[in-house]
């Protein structure tokens, strides 16, 4: 009974941290463009 729970919740927490990690990286990439686009307008 355990294992049906703990494989299908650790496939679920591997995709939460992935899908974390992900929109970290598109911040990031946002405000680099924000900055250089900061930068030649002045």
């Amino acid at each position: 009974m355990i294992r049906k729970f703990l494989v299908p919740a650790s496939i679920a927490f591997a995709l939460i941290l992935s899908g974390c990690n992900t929109v970290k990286g598109a911040g990031r990439d946002i405000q680099s463009a924000g900055e250089a686009i900061e930068d030649v307008a002045d």
